[in-house]
């Protein structure tokens, strides 16, 4: 039985809190300047391409890392690593003009690239050793950071513009400036509080105090060991059907939140609201509300009914979300915007809980190696999508890309009908015999 409770312990908790700004920045410096500053450097298209082969290029490097993820030795430092690098680019991105377009989006291109390695694998990483029964509801609360982020759009897109009047030159350091310093706090947490493991700084998995300090670390020593000789290779991973049944879902949910997100501005625009209205102000507080409240239901749910029940759930919704933009009046899009809310926070959980719900601890960090770039590709693509639909007709026109939007929600609920978690219980079987491990049955009644 998963724990409930949200007891996580002090470095548990700082942990969470690491995870969280790494997320804020990721949506600090990849969605906003898709969204509010893309006129300044180079229109939305062309960054929304950018970003696009970033993360691409960042698949192949998570795809070449997860060959040997069970050989790295410490994956805390090569988080801190990655998002001391991202930070380098971000600040860049500060401090290079608006004139200077192309060196501009260099940066944002690295950025991209960096950012969404270390907030969403390495971290997410560290997340599943920490937490591999309570998982569906810390990454409930960690992405909480996206509606959040996304919330603070209006506010940052004022203060970007604010001395236009009189300066003509827009505040964009200014506004960067506090999601730059709460993201190197997040740094400075996970160095001095996180390590791989919590037995490693006394802690136990889960803040599970009911086996001895000896015998967790004596199955942490194990579990390292086995992470070496995982029997989900690349090739057995990549071969698995069922594999792709759940992380395509993934993807596809990932890929209508983040799409329709970094268009917030045109949507809710395109119904005579701009981010200086107060109506603007309005429906993005009430979405951040509701995909605050929904990333931390489907994670409770997530947790307590498994990882294939919560996505049913987001799913519907995505495809609600679809039938109700699809509508051209202000109120079904404010249905359709609360319909994304909710599986927008929860689309960004279900990448690390799904791959510690349906395969071993020792194979976690292996398969969620292959789990996230793929579901990240589509993601990526999302932007670029949305954005190409979104003015397809010259003026910003959301029908389209919502109808998209809920075409991929009935794709993703056929595959994950489709989803058999006993048919990856059967194949961990069949690897483990065929590797001569020992068989048994932790991967049984499996939700």
């Amino acid at each position: 039985m998963q724990k409930k409770s949200i007891n996580l312990g002090f470095r548990g908790w700082m942990l969470v809190i690491y995870q969280f700004l790494a997320y804020i920045a990721f949506v600090a410096f990849t969605n906003w300047p898709m969204n509010a500053l893309a006129d300044l450097y180079g229109g939305s298209e062309k960054l929304s391409s950018l970003y696009t082969l970033a993360i691409a290029i960042g698949i192949i490097i998570q795809l070449i890392i997860s060959r040997n993820i069970g050989r790295v030795k410490n994956i805390k430092v090569l988080s801190i690593v990655l998002g001391v690098v991202s930070m380098v680019f971000a600040l860049a991105m500060m401090l290079i003009p608006a004139s200077m377009q192309t060196i501009w989006q260099a940066a944002y291109f690295l950025e991209c690239l960096f950012v969404v390695i270390w907030c969403t694998f390495v971290v997410g990483i560290l997340i599943g050793q920490w937490f591999p029964r309570r998982k569906g509801t810390v990454m409930g609360i960690v992405t909480i950071a996206f509606p959040v982020g996304n919330a603070l759009l209006g506010a940052f897109a004022s203060s970007v513009f604010a001395d236009m009047a009189t300066t003509h030159i827009p505040n964009v350091t200014g506004a960067y400036v506090p999601y730059f310093v709460a993201a190197c706090v997040g740094i400075i947490i996970g160095a001095i509080f996180i390590k791989d493991y919590p037995e490693q700084v006394g802690c136990c998995r889960d803040n599970d105090r009911s086996i001895t300090d000896d015998v967790a670390k004596a199955m942490m020593e194990q579990e390292i060991e086995d992470k070496r000789t995982t029997v989900w290779t690349l090739g057995n991973t990549m071969k698995n059907p069922d594999f792709w049944l759940i992380t395509i879902p993934m993807g596809l949910l990932l890929l209508g939140a983040v799409g329709m997100m970094t268009q917030t501005v045109s949507i809710i625009g395109s119904y005579g609201y701009g981010p200086d209205s107060a109506e603007f102000g309005m429906v993005m507080l009430g979405v951040a509300v509701v995909a605050c409240l929904g990333s931390w239901i489907l994670g409770v749910l997530d947790t307590k009914f498994g990882t294939k029940k919560a996505m049913y759930i987001a799913v519907v919704l995505m495809i609600l979300a679809g039938f109700f933009g699809s509508m051209k009046s202000f109120g079904s899009l404010l249905a359709a915007l609360a319909c994304l809310a909710v599986f927008m926070g929860a689309s960004s959980n279900f990448t690390v809980s799904g791959a510690v719900q349906y395969w071993r601890r020792e194979d976690f960090p292996s398969v969620f190696a292959r789990v996230n770039p793929i579901a990240n590709l589509l993601q990526a693509a999302g932007p670029m999508i949305i954005a190409i639909l979104l003015f397809s007709k010259g003026m910003p026109d959301p029908t389209a890309p919502f109808i998209f939007v809920g075409i991929c929600g009935v794709v993703s609920l056929i595959l994950l009908v489709l989803f058999k978690p006993g048919r990856v219980a059967q194949a961990d079987n069949k690897y483990r015999t065929a590797a001569g491990k020992t068989l048994d049955e932790v991967l049984s009644g499996r939700k």
